[in-house]
């Protein structure tokens, strides 16, 4: 998995509910809208509670334990090529990293690069991709075309 995608996610012992997560790095115009997709992101995803995210973050969101992250404003992933395997989901184009055994799903084709990062523990990641994609569509632009 490409270091551009990997983010680090742990439960801390800063409290109950309390997620470790490396913040991306993103110029103020991606920041804008990351910071309004985050804020629309639900209390509960996969039947897991919201946790607080360590450091905070305006383009971080954590639920459960094991968490499920979701980071906004990542940079491009390596593994994005011309002959990537995307899966789409209402209009998102995702791609599952790594591409056979996926925990890690990134959405693509939009002015911002959305990761989520659900453990197998919870089962199949569907009905967070579908809460995700509605969302992206909502608050983070498309690509010109069709860039990815």
């Amino acid at each position: 998995m490409g270091a551009a995608v990997a983010a680090v996610l742990s439960a801390t012992g800063c409290g109950a509910g309390t997620v470790r997560m490396e913040p991306p790095e993103a110029d103020e115009t991606t920041t804008q809208a990351c910071t309004a997709f985050v804020a629309a992101l639900p209390d509960t995803l996969l039947d897991a509670e919201r946790a607080d995210v360590r450091p905070e973050s305006d383009v971080m969101a954590a639920w459960g334990d094991p968490p499920i992250g979701v980071r906004c404003g990542i940079p491009r992933p390596a593994a994005l090529t011309i002959d990537a395997p995307l899966q789409e989901v209402d209009g998102v184009p995702w791609l599952p990293v790594p591409a056979d055994d996926p925990t890690m799903f990134v959405a693509v084709g939009h002015t911002a690069y959305v990761e989520l990062t659900a453990p197998p523990s919870y089962g199949p990641p569907a009905a967070a991709l579908t809460t995700l994609s509605t969302l992206v569509e909502e608050h983070i632009p498309p690509l010109p075309g069709d860039r990815l």
